[in-house]
């Protein structure tokens, strides 16, 4: 583990600030290792509060790597700039096996979903040494599939607090998985857009219903890549209420005090 993470230049506002898509507002950031139990090295980076334990972690699974996703797709690269600040949530993103970003490239090939079990178990485990104590995975697409098919079993189901899921397609997972997390009792948070391109939110409380526990919520005007400040914010605001219940406001679009501009 490295702790030479992108670097941002922070500068102090005169006041307070709108918080934009490329805002990156203070936290440590630390470029991470991931050693899977097949021997692959996947990279990736962890960011958590300043000065202070994280409430909660996160543990990201980004969308389809054949189709562009990966660690800094927009919705968790957001997490990653504003949650440690905003909530006191550390975000975990990494490259799944043979998945490229600016931070590097994770060892490995795409397995369609398969070998990515050890991803996803190498990656909780990691966040479970660091900060054991309410633990969650967040998926999108192609991530709801890896949190669906292997959240609810061991070693993972024993060190997760439960799962959010962003515009699950429902391609890979199937009903024996949606049973499986149905006898886990663990949570789970759907989030599925209006004009998803695959599951809408009819269906998806049709499906979602073989576990009772689910809550699925549709997302209206929304579509499957959450494109828009608009609907970016409401998944973080979704996120941050399910891994930490009672909290009362939206999470604030303004901030004070030292920021930073991604590029």
């Amino acid at each position: 583990m490295t702790s030479n993470a992108s670097s941002y230049e922070f500068t102090e506002s005169d006041g307070p600030m709108d918080i934009r898509a490329s805002t990156v507002l203070p936290a440590v950031r630390t470029d991470i290792e991931l050693l899977t139990a097949d021997g692959l090295t996947l990279v990736g980076e962890f960011a958590e509060p300043v000065g202070r334990a994280p409430r909660a972690t996160l543990v990201t699974m980004h969308p389809l790597p054949t189709a562009g996703g990966f660690m800094d797709s927009h919705v968790f690269r957001k997490a990653s700039f504003r949650l440690p600040a905003l909530a006191d949530i550390a975000v975990l993103r990494f490259n799944t096996r043979g998945t490229c970003s600016p931070r590097g490239c994770s060892e490995g090939e795409f397995d369609g979903g398969a070998g990515e079990r050890a991803d996803i178990e190498a990656a909780v485990a990691w966040a479970a040494e660091r900060h054991p104590e309410n633990i969650w995975l967040v998926g999108w697409s192609f991530g709801t599939e890896l949190c669906l098919k292997y959240g609810a079993t061991e070693p993972i189901s024993s060190l997760i607090k439960g799962a959010v899921l962003l515009s699950p397609p429902l391609h890979r997972a199937g009903d024996e998985d949606l049973d499986a997390w149905a006898a886990s009792g663990l949570p789970l948070k759907v989030l599925v857009p209006e004009h998803d391109d695959y599951l809408q939110p009819e269906a998806a409380k049709e499906r979602f219903g073989r576990a009772s526990q689910a809550e699925v919520i549709g997302v209206e005007g929304a579509k499957h890549l959450w494109v828009g400040e608009k609907y970016a914010s409401r998944v973080l605001d979704e996120i941050t209420d399910t891994v930490l219940p009672g909290r009362s406001q939206p999470l604030p679009s303004t901030w004070a005090g030292a920021a930073a501009t991604a590029s």
